[in-house]
């Protein structure tokens, strides 16, 4: 239920990162699967429970925000962090990249971390097995897929019920990808039965390239580099006028959760997070893309193609990057109601209670 493929934690899969941007110390957490993460995460991260600070929320220290590392859910939080707007707000935030939203939550649940930014989907699911978390804030309004057809079959797939009969790629079962597409095909009556799912990991360009699956959920650069050779596309949910037309409007992705325990004791802490990522967001929607990319960490954006990011960035951000923090509840909606379509919810979901929405006013 992540962007990201990988859903185990272990010393590979967490760097926290200080406001210098220096590396600090790895946070090592148990290996589990993905059953383990979903039914288990109270117990997941115990070995690094004591990494918790002992003062009260209230004092200043640092606080530990983690996130999944894919690059574009990145963007807001490095700008905040680049533009100096949490210590506007009496903060010392500490970015710790996971290897998906689902190591980040891991982190949150087992103590290790103050804050986790995940996809909506992750959250959903987390809640839903048992997790006591609030999501107080949003990050991005859109998810990070598009469907693609490949050269091969472009000129024979141009609707959705077309993929009827032929082989699509996804990330792996039951991620957001999959989920999203089980949800459009639904809402477009096709027959989903007929259709072969390929689980390639995130690593579907190649594949739908040459031609060994028809159609694919696959992600920027691959979207630009597959339609430049040739393949076309169907649906790109990076762009709001798809998700209004394919989905009814927004549909929930990357925000911040906390633990439901500290909410109350945290509630002064959480407005002056909110508020330094609505700064945050408004820099990312608003600065020269070039200053965007400066505040990114060399490692995410070295051997890459830089004039290609700047263009992804200035096509996408006002489209992925919301105006307010505040948490769209229609939008979050829509995520649960693909997680039912999709068949990976048993039973309704208390958004009410999930969603916190007294941290953002107005």
């Amino acid at each position: 239920m992540d962007c990201c493929l990988k859903t185990t934690l272990d010393e590979a899969d967490v760097e926290l990162r200080t406001a210098s941007g220096a590396a600090g110390p790895a946070i090592v957490g148990s290996t589990v699967d993905r059953r383990t993460a979903l039914k288990g995460l109270a117990g997941v991260a115990g070995g690094v429970a004591a990494m918790r600070s002992g003062l009260a929320y209230g004092q200043a220290k640092t606080l530990r925000l983690a996130f999944c590392g894919q690059l574009l859910c990145v963007v807001p939080y490095e700008v905040t962090q680049a533009r100096g707007r949490f210590e506007e707000e009496g903060l010392d935030v500490e970015l710790v990249y996971t290897r998906g939203g689902n190591a980040a939550m891991q982190a949150l649940v087992g103590g290790a971390v103050d804050y986790a930014g995940t996809s909506f989907d992750v959250a959903l699911q987390a809640f839903a097995n048992g997790a006591e978390i609030r999501r107080i804030a949003s990050t991005g309004r859109l998810p990070l897929f598009a469907l693609a057809v490949g050269p091969n079959a472009a000129g024979e797939i141009s609707s959705l019920t077309d993929l009827e009969n032929r082989t699509v790629g996804i990330s792996a079962l039951g991620n957001a990808d999959h989920t999203m597409l089980l949800y459009l095909l639904e809402e477009a009556g096709a027959d989903t039965s007929s259709i072969r799912f390929a689980a390639l990991g995130t690593n579907l360009y190649d594949a739908l390239r040459v031609g060994h699956v028809d159609a694919a959920m696959v992600q920027e650069p691959a979207l630009s580099l597959i339609v430049e050779a040739g393949g076309s596309v169907l649906f790109n949910a990076m762009e709001l006028a798809d998700a209004q037309k394919y989905l009814g409007g927004a549909y929930e992705f990357m925000g911040v959760s906390v633990r439901a325990e500290e909410r109350e004791a945290r509630q002064d802490q959480m407005e002056r997070l909110a508020r330094a990522l609505a700064k945050g967001l408004n820099d990312t929607r608003t600065i020269p893309v070039e200053e965007i990319i400066a505040a990114l960490p060399n490692e995410l954006i070295a051997g890459g193609n830089q004039e290609q990011l700047r263009g992804i960035l200035e096509r996408y951000r006002k489209s992925l990057y919301p105006e307010s923090v505040k948490i769209d509840v229609e939008a979050a909606r829509r995520v649960a109601e693909a997680h039912h379509a999709a068949g990976l919810l048993e039973q309704p979901v208390d958004l009410e209670t999930l969603l916190d929405l007294s941290v953002v006013e107005g």
